[in-house]
């Protein structure tokens, strides 16, 4: 299997769907939509609309017809919607999809930070990562990694949507340090955390990362996509107790490519996606463990410190 066709592919059909898809999200919210569904005890987890199940049922009609070799994939989606089961069972390729990553903001009209995310990964790492965030800024902000070009800025729907990510000037390592030093939210100054999947103890463990000399912020009091803060410098990472494998990977991909990792803090090992386990509560695939993410190894260090004899278990009865 070709993957740098598989690449192309995506990032060829993906972005006007995706675009289509925030339409529709936006025009979504201005109703009462809210679903039952999920009963993990976690409020960010147990959110669901009808705008998850309908963007979602889009996005894998998108990736189902637009070219064979997409089907030749496996798939992840976080909801049940779609004709999941037109796309292979066994492939060294994975298409993971997040309709409404940040559905209890979206939901509740908290904020507008939620996004749409599509990734494609190995067992080893990240390939291809597209965030698009609706309503960010007055058209919506894009995030794009294709293997190692990596983009992020405002969409403009009077173009095709391929013509703006390709217009969009790459992001390298040198150019991201040196845009966050003159903003003043370089790796090493910015101190953000986002701290999440702690059950009720969010804001407790983001204080012990605060306390650690860096600034943790509690998920619910980020104030927009994480994606778009990481990729901007505004965020310096996350820790993030077993994250999804529907929006996690982009942050992954996100922090490789400017130099840092995701790293499991327990024994600081690069996270890898061998070891998944099915979190029923909530009905999602999850990684194991506490991670670490940071395009900062310095931070990654800190992180790793602060957070290294935390409890392993999700769980934890």
């Amino acid at each position: 299997m070709d993957l740098q066709r598989v690449i192309e592919s995506l990032a060829n059909h993906m972005p006007s769907v995706m675009r289509w898809a925030g339409s529709v999200a936006r025009r979504m919210r201005n109703f009462n939509i809210a679903l039952e569904g999920k009963h993990s005890g976690s409020s960010n987890t147990d959110a669901l609309t009808l705008a998850d199940l309908s963007v979602q049922e889009l996005l894998v009609g998108a990736l189902r017809d637009s070219d064979p070799l997409l089907r030749q994939c496996r798939i992840e989606a976080e909801e049940t919607t779609g004709d999941l089961a037109r796309f292979a069972v066994d492939s060294p390729y994975t298409i993971a999809l997040d309709p409404i990553d940040g559905t209890k903001q979206y939901r509740d009209k908290t904020g507008d930070g939620y996004s749409i995310i599509l990734t494609l990964r190995s067992a080893e790492t990240l390939h291809y990562s597209l965030v698009f965030i609706p309503e960010s800024g007055p058209d919506g902000s894009w995030v794009e990694i294709a293997n190692d070009r990596f983009v992020c800025g405002s969409d403009d729907p009077s173009r095709p949507a391929f013509d703006v990510l390709r217009s969009l000037k790459p992001v390298t390592r040198e150019s991201f340090s040196a845009a966050s030093l003159l903003s003043g939210t370089a790796p090493t100054a910015s101190q953000n955390i986002y701290v999440i999947g702690f059950q009720q103890h969010d804001r407790s463990q983001a204080a012990l990362v605060t306390k650690a000399g860096l600034t943790g912020v509690a998920a619910d009091d980020c104030p927009g996509c994480l994606y778009e803060l990481l990729a901007r410098g505004e965020y310096a990472g996350s820790l993030i107790h077993s994250p999804n494998v529907y929006d996690f990977p982009a942050s992954l991909h996100l922090a490789r490519v400017l130099g840092g990792d995701s790293l499991w803090v327990h024994n600081r090992q690069p996270v890898n996606f061998d070891d998944l386990w099915m979190d029923e509560r909530a009905n999602m695939l999850r990684l194991p463990g506490v991670i670490a993410t940071s395009p900062d190894r310095q931070v990654l260090d800190t992180l790793c410190a602060v957070a290294r004899d935390w409890n392993p278990v999700r769980y934890a009865e």
